[in-house]
Protein backbone atom coordinates (compact mmCIF):
# COMPACT_ATOMS: atom_id res chain seq x y z
CA UNK A 1 0.00 0.00 0.00
CA UNK A 2 1.75 3.15 -1.22
CA UNK A 3 -1.00 5.59 -0.29
CA UNK A 4 -2.52 7.12 2.83
CA UNK A 5 -5.99 6.54 4.21
CA UNK A 6 -6.75 10.19 3.47
CA UNK A 7 -5.74 9.71 -0.16
CA UNK A 8 -7.87 6.55 -0.35
CA UNK A 9 -10.91 8.42 1.03
CA UNK A 10 -10.36 11.44 -1.22
CA UNK A 11 -10.10 9.36 -4.42
CA UNK A 12 -12.90 7.02 -3.28
CA UNK A 13 -15.17 10.08 -2.98
CA UNK A 14 -14.27 11.14 -6.54
CA UNK A 15 -14.94 7.63 -7.87
CA UNK A 16 -18.25 7.48 -5.98
CA UNK A 17 -19.38 10.80 -7.51
CA UNK A 18 -18.42 9.44 -10.93
CA UNK A 19 -20.40 6.21 -10.54
CA UNK A 20 -23.39 7.67 -8.75
CA UNK A 21 -23.94 10.13 -11.59
CA UNK A 22 -24.24 7.19 -13.99
CA UNK A 23 -23.56 3.46 -13.53
CA UNK A 24 -20.09 2.56 -14.77
CA UNK A 25 -18.11 -0.58 -15.43
CA UNK A 26 -14.82 -1.39 -13.70
CA UNK A 27 -13.03 -0.66 -16.96
CA UNK A 28 -14.64 2.77 -17.32
CA UNK A 29 -13.50 3.65 -13.79
CA UNK A 30 -9.94 2.49 -14.52
CA UNK A 31 -9.85 4.59 -17.70
CA UNK A 32 -11.27 7.70 -16.01
CA UNK A 33 -8.83 7.50 -13.09
CA UNK A 34 -5.80 6.35 -15.11
CA UNK A 35 -3.62 9.12 -13.65
CA UNK A 36 -3.95 7.71 -10.13
CA UNK A 37 -1.91 4.93 -8.57
CA UNK A 38 -3.10 1.63 -10.06
CA UNK A 39 -3.10 -0.18 -6.70
CA UNK A 40 -5.15 2.62 -5.16
CA UNK A 41 -7.78 2.42 -7.91
CA UNK A 42 -7.88 -1.41 -7.74
CA UNK A 43 -8.40 -1.24 -3.96
CA UNK A 44 -11.14 1.37 -4.32
CA UNK A 45 -12.87 -0.73 -6.99
CA UNK A 46 -12.69 -3.80 -4.73
CA UNK A 47 -14.07 -1.80 -1.82
CA UNK A 48 -16.93 -0.41 -3.91
CA UNK A 49 -17.71 -3.85 -5.38
CA UNK A 50 -18.00 -5.32 -1.90
CA UNK A 51 -20.23 -2.39 -0.89
CA UNK A 52 -22.45 -3.06 -3.95
CA UNK A 53 -21.73 0.19 -5.80
CA UNK A 54 -20.02 -1.53 -8.72
CA UNK A 55 -21.48 -4.66 -10.25
CA UNK A 56 -20.73 -5.45 -13.89
CA UNK A 57 -23.45 -8.15 -14.02
CA UNK A 58 -26.05 -5.64 -12.87
CA UNK A 59 -24.60 -3.14 -15.36
CA UNK A 60 -25.16 -5.61 -18.23
CA UNK A 61 -28.77 -6.15 -17.21
CA UNK A 62 -29.55 -2.43 -16.87
CA UNK A 63 -27.77 -1.50 -20.09
CA UNK A 64 -29.53 -4.20 -22.11
CA UNK A 65 -32.91 -3.17 -20.68
CA UNK A 66 -32.20 0.44 -21.67
CA UNK A 67 -31.19 -0.61 -25.19
CA UNK A 68 -34.32 -2.75 -25.50
CA UNK A 69 -36.51 0.17 -24.43
CA UNK A 70 -34.87 2.72 -26.71
CA UNK A 71 -33.23 1.13 -29.74
CA UNK A 72 -33.60 -1.54 -32.39
CA UNK A 73 -30.27 -3.33 -32.21
CA UNK A 74 -29.00 -6.76 -33.14
CA UNK A 75 -27.51 -8.98 -30.46
CA UNK A 76 -24.16 -8.43 -32.17
CA UNK A 77 -24.53 -4.65 -31.72
CA UNK A 78 -25.55 -5.07 -28.06
CA UNK A 79 -22.46 -7.21 -27.44
CA UNK A 80 -20.20 -4.71 -29.17
CA UNK A 81 -21.56 -1.79 -27.14
CA UNK A 82 -21.08 -3.63 -23.84
CA UNK A 83 -17.65 -5.01 -24.70
CA UNK A 84 -16.55 -1.47 -25.62
CA UNK A 85 -17.53 -0.43 -22.07
CA UNK A 86 -15.03 -2.97 -20.73
CA UNK A 87 -17.48 -5.72 -19.78
CA UNK A 88 -15.73 -9.09 -19.57
CA UNK A 89 -16.65 -11.31 -22.51
CA UNK A 90 -17.40 -14.36 -20.31
CA UNK A 91 -19.72 -12.33 -18.09
CA UNK A 92 -21.58 -11.03 -21.14
CA UNK A 93 -21.80 -14.46 -22.80
CA UNK A 94 -23.23 -15.88 -19.57
CA UNK A 95 -25.88 -13.19 -19.39
CA UNK A 96 -26.86 -13.74 -23.03
CA UNK A 97 -27.00 -17.50 -22.57
CA UNK A 98 -29.33 -17.08 -19.56
CA UNK A 99 -31.60 -14.62 -21.42
CA UNK A 100 -31.41 -15.97 -24.97
CA UNK A 101 -35.17 -16.36 -25.46
CA UNK A 102 -36.06 -12.77 -24.54
CA UNK A 103 -33.06 -11.41 -26.47
CA UNK A 104 -34.03 -13.40 -29.57
CA UNK A 105 -37.58 -12.04 -29.31
CA UNK A 106 -36.15 -8.54 -28.93
CA UNK A 107 -34.12 -9.06 -32.12
CA UNK A 108 -37.20 -10.25 -34.02
CA UNK A 109 -39.23 -7.27 -32.75
CA UNK A 110 -36.38 -4.93 -33.74
CA UNK A 111 -36.29 -6.41 -37.24
CA UNK A 112 -40.06 -5.94 -37.59
CA UNK A 113 -39.81 -2.29 -36.50
CA UNK A 114 -36.98 -1.66 -38.97
CA UNK A 115 -38.94 -3.42 -41.76
CA UNK A 116 -41.99 -1.23 -41.10
CA UNK A 117 -39.91 1.96 -40.84
CA UNK A 118 -37.93 1.35 -44.03
CA UNK A 119 -40.54 -0.42 -46.18
CA UNK A 120 -41.87 2.87 -47.56
CA UNK A 121 -38.41 4.04 -48.58
CA UNK A 122 -36.56 1.02 -49.99
CA UNK A 123 -37.12 -2.46 -51.41
CA UNK A 124 -37.24 -5.49 -49.12
CA UNK A 125 -33.95 -6.84 -50.53
CA UNK A 126 -32.15 -3.62 -49.55
CA UNK A 127 -33.72 -3.75 -46.09
CA UNK A 128 -32.48 -7.33 -45.68
CA UNK A 129 -28.96 -6.25 -46.71
CA UNK A 130 -29.14 -3.38 -44.19
CA UNK A 131 -30.26 -5.77 -41.43
CA UNK A 132 -27.46 -8.22 -42.23
CA UNK A 133 -24.90 -5.39 -42.05
CA UNK A 134 -26.30 -4.47 -38.61
CA UNK A 135 -25.55 -8.01 -37.44
CA UNK A 136 -29.00 -9.60 -37.54
CA UNK A 137 -28.99 -13.28 -38.47
CA UNK A 138 -30.69 -14.29 -41.71
CA UNK A 139 -32.93 -16.89 -40.02
CA UNK A 140 -34.29 -14.24 -37.62
CA UNK A 141 -34.82 -11.82 -40.51
CA UNK A 142 -36.82 -14.47 -42.40
CA UNK A 143 -38.79 -15.33 -39.26
CA UNK A 144 -39.63 -11.66 -38.66
CA UNK A 145 -40.72 -11.20 -42.29
CA UNK A 146 -42.93 -14.31 -42.10
CA UNK A 147 -44.46 -13.19 -38.80
CA UNK A 148 -45.06 -9.70 -40.16
CA UNK A 149 -46.89 -10.99 -43.23
CA UNK A 150 -48.92 -13.40 -41.11
CA UNK A 151 -49.93 -10.51 -38.82
CA UNK A 152 -51.13 -8.51 -41.83
CA UNK A 153 -53.50 -11.25 -42.96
Amino acid sequence: MNYSIEEFDEVKTKVLKYILYKKRTKQEIKQKFINYDNNLIEDIISYLEEAGYINDEEYISKAINEFIALKNLSLKELKYKLLSKGIEKDLLENYIENHIEELTQYEIDSIKKILIKKSNQIEEEAIIEYLLKKGFKIDLIKQAIDERYNEDE
